[in-house]
């Protein structure tokens, strides 16, 4: 029986250089005057850096967080490892460098309330507010989508914010049938996996709603705009033909 309301599951590479106590502990206060019920699920995947040892203490100073070490895989594995050993009826994966606050998490909510099974926060639709986004990023993102929507998946205007909530139910119908990953090596490259999530949602007939949240652009050199545009091509190609050869049977 379930006897935690949220879980939080934060995937973490190489994070050393991003590390922000003062980040965590609002998220954390926020999370204990919400919840009554909660936890906070670190997972690191095979940092390189000191990452691990950081997060490590972090959370033993909290006892509703924890830090599950990963060896390196890749965003998709990661968040699925959280995911999946999280103890939530809800859970939200979100990113490690917080562009959208764990506050918004009040706009998906309801939705899950409702009876959806899957609640995504968008960065485009109606109501939702982007702050300092480089406009190639923006150009980028726009791009993207329009393959995903011919490609893989249509009806989303956002599919890779780093902000999603899933029921128990639907985390365990979904995440272990994630079948399309890349992972090349010593690369912090994240990959189509929300793409791969939301295709497999749809495919089981569950409820999927996009939510507009706030997110503000926090810089980084972990992004190639020209390899990494390539690569999540290619990953939204994967899901296609998994499809078409019966890997998601």
């Amino acid at each position: 029986m379930t006897t935690i309301d949220l879980s939080v599951i934060i995937p973490a590479y190489n994070e050393q250089t991003n590390f922000k106590t003062a980040v965590f502990d609002e998220v954390y206060q926020y999370l204990k005057g919400q919840f009554r019920r909660f936890e906070i699920i670190f997972v690191d995947d095979g940092s390189r850096d000191d990452t691990a040892q950081m997060l490590k203490a972090y959370c033993q100073r909290r006892p509703e967080t924890k830090l599950i070490p990963n060896p390196h895989q890749g965003k998709a594995l990661t968040v699925k490892t959280g995911m999946l050993k999280a103890k939530g009826k809800w859970r939200l994966y979100t990113d490690f460098d917080q562009s959208t606050p764990i506050n918004q998490v009040e706009k998906l909510l309801p939705w899950i309330r409702q009876g959806y099974d899957v609640v995504i926060g968008s960065r485009e639709i109606k109501g939702a507010k982007r702050q300092a986004e480089p406009l190639h990023r923006h150009l980028m993102g726009k791009g993207f989508n329009w393959v995903v929507q011919i490609i893989a998946v249509n009806g989303f205007q956002d599919t890779q914010c780093g902000f999603k909530l899933l029921t128990e139910a639907a985390t365990m119908t979904l995440f272990p049938r994630l079948k399309v990953t890349t992972l090349p090596k010593n690369d912090p490259f994240t990959g189509a996996f929300d793409v791969e999530l939301l295709f497999l949602a749809r495919r089981a007939g569950l409820k999927i709603r996009e939510v507009p949240v706030n997110w503000r652009h926090v810089p980084s050199t972990r992004v190639n705009p020209v390899k990494d545009s390539g690569r999540m091509l290619m990953e939204v190609l994967k899901i296609r033909w998994a499809n078409l050869t019966g890997a998601y049977a």
